[in-house]
């Protein structure tokens, strides 16, 4: 069952002149340290925070609420499974968000999909309910993503 959708399309210039007009105070206040740490290993730098900007942006019309009611820019990572596949981790306010959001006996997917052409970066979020996985016949309580796509549980 899908619970939201979400995309995004935003110039990479945009953020680019944005990086070189706020710096860090840009990127601080609005990627993970996971996300920094890997677009600045990057050669087109840019393009990769835009790409993820433009993913949060997505995610957050996904959960319905945009950046209000508690969600905030660093409640939300792109993060990437061991396959490469992109996915969103979500903490603070996203993530009980999308608790508030998931039926009872389900479990969240969010699945994402992010490109760049320049000038042009986009991403699609889709979050998803599935059936619920039970432990020992019993329901775990959900946490933050650490294996990500799956908002995952944890005893």
């Amino acid at each position: 069952m899908i619970l939201g959708i979400g995309n995004d399309l935003i110039d990479i210039r945009r953020i680019e002149q944005t990086l070189d007009r706020f710096g860090d105070r840009f990127i601080n206040r609005v990627f993970t340290e996971t996300e920094r740490k890997k677009s600045d290993k990057r050669l087109l730098r840019a393009a990769s925070y835009a790409k993820r900007f433009a993913s949060k942006e997505a995610c957050s019309k996904a959960l319905g609420t945009g950046f209000r009611k508690g969600v905030f820019w660093c409640d939300m990572g792109v993060t990437n499974l061991p396959s490469g596949k992109p996915t969103m981790a979500l903490t603070g306010g996203a993530l009980k968000r999308l608790k508030d959001l998931t039926p009872d006996g389900m479990t969240a997917q969010i699945d994402l999909t992010i490109t760049d052409d320049f000038p042009l970066a986009q991403a699609i979020v889709i979050i998803s309910a599935l059936p619920e996985i039970r432990i020992d016949g019993r329901t775990p309580e959900l946490i933050s993503t650490t294996a990500p796509s799956v908002v995952t549980a944890e005893e």
